[in-house]
């Protein structure tokens, strides 16, 4: 695959490596009020981090579903997040609904560092949710928070992954980096995370959390794209580790908010040069085992 292939292409590229499509651990849909306010914030990506970030999949709610249809995306989340306490609960609930009326889309929710976070986590498991967001950077709590401990208990108890936001990248948070998230894996090594972007910028040091930790993974949203290695590039060495940890590694793409095209991160994955039984076990099995896609 080059740069130059487009989306159209994409299924005739998982198809030539076998696949029956792709699994995104890495979609966000939100309520439309929320992800408008999403979209603001990357209308202003000038102000906060020195380059403009226009989102490529900027339309209806319905047109972005189908958009991964043809795409043969097979199964996606609904990442979601909240900025404030008392916000996390209706999120899950809009989630739920979401996932109920969208059937490749698995049940998705969320939590904030406050004392009902344990009670409603508790409740989203035992309805089914199957995968978590926790957005370190947005929610600007710490993730060692003593009211989130009974939290990530709970997630490691059910196997229930975790997509965690805790990287310093696009913007420095007041808890980001890989030291503060790093603590909660040392408290809870059993915990299932994906770690977000690959930790970017610090792609080495959550490399090695997920070298030590036997169920933390790295998603590879918008990880060696030319857009991401304009403003935080990837090391070589980190290319190389990860093509060791294949089973640990798993496909993400930020889609809608990407300020490229879908086709543009597998091309960049193709790219690593770690061969078709990497690409698969990316791009479809961890995807799926983490889900529980069949």
């Amino acid at each position: 695959m080059t740069r130059e292939l487009g989306d159209e292409d994409v299924p005739g590229w998982w198809q030539a490596l076998g696949l029956p499509g792709l699994v995104d651990i890495h979609v966000h849909f939100m309520p439309d009020r929320v992800m408008r306010a999403v979209w603001r914030y990357f209308d202003d990506a000038q102000l906060h981090f020195g380059i403009d970030w226009p989102v490529t999949y900027r339309v209806s709610e319905d047109e972005r579903v189908a958009v991964l249809d043809r795409l043969g995306v097979r199964a996606f989340t609904s990442l979601l997040y909240p900025h404030k306490p008392g916000m996390a609960e209706s999120l899950n609930a809009w989630a739920a609904e979401f996932a109920a009326r969208t059937p490749a889309c698995v049940p998705t929710g969320t939590f904030f560092a406050e004392e009902s976070a344990a009670r409603y986590v508790r409740e989203a498991i035992e309805s089914g949710t199957r995968v978590f967001k926790a957005h370190v950077q947005v929610g600007g709590y710490d993730p060692r928070d003593e009211l989130l401990a009974p939290v990530w208990g709970l997630l490691a108890e059910a196997g229930t992954p975790v997509v965690v936001h805790c990287g310093n990248g696009p913007e420095r948070g007041r808890h980001t980096g890989p030291g503060p998230f790093g603590e909660v894996l040392a408290a809870h090594p059993a915990l299932t995370a994906v770690i977000a972007h690959c930790g970017s910028p610090e792609y080495l040091e959550h490399i090695e959390l997920a070298e030590r930790y036997p169920n933390v993974h790295l998603d590879t949203t918008m990880v060696a794209t030319p857009y991401l290695d304009g403003l935080a590039p990837l090391p070589e060495s980190a290319i190389a580790r990860l093509g060791d940890l294949q089973d640990k590694v798993v496909l993400g793409t930020d889609f809608p908010n990407i300020p490229y095209s879908y086709a543009t991160q597998l091309v960049s994955l193709a790219a690593f040069g770690h061969g078709d039984d990497w690409l698969r076990a990316v791009c479809w099995t961890n995807g799926a085992r983490l889900l529980g896609v069949a």
